[in-house]
């Protein structure tokens, strides 16, 4: 993680510790415009599916913030949709992509 700012750093390890947590399939997290975090893990139940990109946005969403800065997923995926970031937040927000130890496999701009 040594090429990350030291909040993209601490994105990373968020979401390490979602996922870790719940034994997910996938942990993420975002920093919203004020600086504040939100982390979440992959939901996969009978009735709803959500990726932890998506949980992470709704749970800054449901917070109220007004923008995004920065998102993090760490996954063993090949590449993750970033999508619900782009349609909340816009264009040019960096999502770091990394796996479970938290090595920098990529980062996507939205």
């Amino acid at each position: 993680m040594s090429d990350l700012s030291a909040e993209d750093a601490k994105l990373v390890t968020l979401a390490r510790a979602a996922r870790a947590r719940t034994r997910a399939l996938e942990g993420a997290a975002v920093r919203d415009s004020d600086g504040r975090t939100y982390s979440a893990c992959t939901v996969a139940l009978d009735t709803v599916e959500l990726s932890a990109l998506q949980l992470a946005v709704a749970m800054a969403l449901s917070s109220g913030v007004k923008g995004l800065e920065a998102g993090a997923v760490v996954t063993d995926a090949e590449q993750v949709d970033v999508n619900v970031v782009r349609h909340f937040a816009g264009a040019a927000i960096p999502v770091v992509r990394a796996d479970g130890s938290g090595e920098v496999l990529d980062v996507v701009n939205t």
